[in-house]
């Protein structure tokens, strides 16, 4: 029966997100022999959280999936984002702490959702710091470009290049 499973679970995977039909039918199948499969459950929230924008709906299927396989490194990934677009920042906080213990998980995609969380909240020195130490979880050049884009982003968005350089102006005037 694991072979239908998989086979169905691959099929959905291979139509997301461009035939979301084909998507749901196939998670359908999958889920109706396994209804605990955490990989079927995370792709089902997925398809509500990121296609069809309904959250709550996306967060049962998140929870279903936590519940069926709380090791499961790929739902808490998703999942995150799930919250912050519901604007739910402790909840995600909460989750990206449990997540950080998870053996296996994208720590470097951990940091860049905590940085974004605190981006969210407005406050822009939390999630340089954030970013800052991403740096270290990188792995390859691309992930410390995307760093520096975010952190130059942030900086413009909160007009801190500006408040730098007045503070520098400051100092120099009073020395």
């Amino acid at each position: 029966m694991k072979t239908h499973i998989n086979t169905y679970y691959l099929q959905a995977l291979d139509n997301y997100p461009y035939n979301l039909e084909e998507t749901l039918s196939a998670l359908n199948y999958a889920l109706s022999y396994d209804p605990k499969d955490a990989y079927s459950l995370c792709l089902m929230a997925r398809v509500f959280s990121e296609e069809l924008h309904n959250y709550e709906v996306a967060k049962y299927w998140f929870e279903e999936a936590l519940n069926a396989n709380i090791e499961n490194i790929q739902t808490p990934l998703y999942y995150i984002d799930c919250l912050l677009k519901n604007e739910e920042y402790d909840q995600a906080l909460t989750l990206i702490e449990f997540a950080k213990k998870l053996k296996g998980i994208d720590s470097f995609s951990l940091s860049i959702k905590a940085a974004f969380r605190w981006e969210l909240l407005a406050k822009p020195k939390k999630a340089l710091q954030e970013l800052e130490q991403s740096k270290t979880r990188a792995i390859h050049a691309e992930q410390l470009d995307y760093v520096a884009s975010r952190i130059e982003f942030i900086e413009k968005k909160f007009n801190l290049k500006k408040k730098k350089n007045k503070e520098k102006s400051k100092q120099k005037k009073s020395t």
